[in-house]
């Protein structure tokens, strides 16, 4: 009961926080967007307040296997557990990780200035082939040295167990011949039970593995890619939790 009402307080203050952030660095990243066109401001814009939140909340991670990440491009491919896992990634993957993300969000004129600049891709869902028009811009910012995080699974696992992969960013990084690593998230499930809003204090595991090549593959060779990189993802899974 101690431990519940000290976590509310807890989460009470990261909310009132964070919306106090929002409100001040709002004005400055759209300046940055929409004026100065800055890319690198609104990702250390981003950065602060995420890191921010998870410090406030009380969520810790580890992340091991940092020196497997090639000084490229690459595909992260991430498992997904819980609401925690993506900003989590987002501060422990890379500077500026990209994302594919629902066109229904550039419905927001500004959101969609701001997500532009930042080099995110929209992706249409319910039409195959606005689909693979995105996948094919997401191919080309992988080609210029832009670096993305997708999770092949499409929403969340509610018992950690992989489920199947969706391939539209296997097709990307075989589009752009950039290798795809294999990431493992574990803890966060544990943050936020369903229905509530508190944050529990949580230590979340980051495993990275080895980078799988595409380079010389084709889109014949897309669900060998899949199988090999879901088989990477589960022995990562396996390994168990970074936190001892």
């Amino acid at each position: 009961m101690i431990s519940t009402l000290i976590s509310a307080v807890r989460s009470l203050v990261t909310y009132l926080v964070i919306v106090v952030y929002i409100l001040l660095a709002a004005p400055l990243g759209l300046f940055f967007a929409g004026v100065l066109r800055w890319k690198d401001g609104m990702y250390a814009l981003g950065h602060v307040g995420v890191g921010l939140a998870l410090a406030l909340a009380g969520i810790r991670y580890k992340v091991t296997g940092r020196e497997h990440v090639p000084d490229a491009a690459v595909v992260f491919c991430s498992n997904h557990e819980s609401n925690v896992d993506p900003p989590v990634l987002f501060r422990a993957l890379h500077r500026q990780l990209h994302i594919l993300y629902k066109a229904e969000l550039r419905r927001f004129p500004i959101m969609a200035t701001v997500l532009d600049v930042g080099g995110y891709v929209a992706v249409e869902r319910g039409d195959r082939e606005k689909s693979m028009a995105s996948i094919a811009r997401g191919a080309a910012s992988l080609r210029a040295g832009n670096s993305f995080l997708i999770f092949p699974e499409g929403t969340r696992s509610r018992t950690g167990a992989l489920l199947p992969f969706k391939k539209g960013g296997f097709i990307m990084a075989i589009q752009a011949q950039v290798p795809i690593v294999p990431v493992v998230v574990r803890g966060g499930r544990d943050a936020m039970r369903k229905g509530s809003g508190i944050v529990r204090p949580v230590h979340v595991s980051v495993r990275i593995g080895h980078p799988i090549a595409t380079a010389g593959l084709t889109l014949a060779d897309r669900d060998t890619l899949v199988e090999r990189v879901r088989a990477a993802v589960q022995d990562l899974l396996e390994e168990g939790p970074v936190w001892t």
